[in-house]
């Protein structure tokens, strides 16, 4: 298992910057391609770092904590069928990871995302609103917010970007909905170089073969 350290700290702002957990110490970092996680909802920033392991080891890895507590975790904003799901319930979210990302991209030779579940919306959200600051994005089991015209999407940049995305999912998954997958779809295959991946009896998970494709997607589209 990777080593991990941890990051918390006030910013500047006096703002709380989220809890990052770091698959290597920070002295290791610089010069490294950067990797952010994003968890699916209801769990935390050490839900996917068991995936570190099955990564390109030059990657440096971030695991971010979403803000909102949910059950035993958190989430990222309320769910769409929730009363309490606003656009600008996500634009915060995804804004303050933005602004994270900010004090910490310089020290790294590129920054790629990987969202799973509702992390993914988080991901493909942060490519709608900075679709040029990105190498790639991996999405497993997840889907795209519908941007209901909002500014803080930039759909028409990222259609000119076209920045390689990689999607994983079982089409039994019965988390996901039918009507999600489809405006997910639509996005994708619109404003991104889109590979697409169907996994059979994974449900709403990640399987190793699912890992063994990501790992090479990353090392040829990062590398390249």
């Amino acid at each position: 298992m990777t080593d991990t350290t941890r990051d918390s700290a006030a910013s500047s702002s006096g703002s709380r910057e989220p809890v990052v957990l770091w698959s290597k110490p920070e002295a290791e970092r610089p010069g490294t391609p950067l990797l952010v996680l994003f968890h699916g909802y209801m769990a935390n920033e050490e839900d996917l770092m068991g995936l570190t392991d099955h990564l390109p080891e030059e990657f440096t890895v971030a695991s971010v904590r979403a803000p909102r507590p949910a059950g035993p975790g958190f989430s990222w904003f309320p769910l769409p069928d929730e009363p309490d799901y606003s656009m600008e319930s996500v634009v915060e979210s995804v804004g303050a990871v933005a602004s994270w990302l900010d004090g910490v991209c310089g020290a790294h030779a590129s920054v790629s995302l990987l969202g799973f579940s509702q992390g993914m919306a988080v991901a493909t959200s942060l490519l709608r609103h900075r679709p040029r600051d990105f190498t790639c994005v991996v999405g497993l089991s997840g889907y795209c917010i519908p941007a209901e015209g909002h500014g803080f999407f930039r759909d028409e940049e990222a259609a000119a970007a076209r920045v390689p995305f990689f999607w994983g999912r079982d089409q039994e998954d019965p988390i996901i909905s039918a009507e999600m997958i489809e405006t997910t779809h639509a996005w994708l295959t619109t404003h991104t170089q889109l590979t697409k991946i169907l996994y059979s009896n994974m449900f709403h998970s990640i399987s190793q073969r699912e890992l063994a494709h990501v790992r090479e997607f990353l090392t040829l589209t990062v590398r390249s």
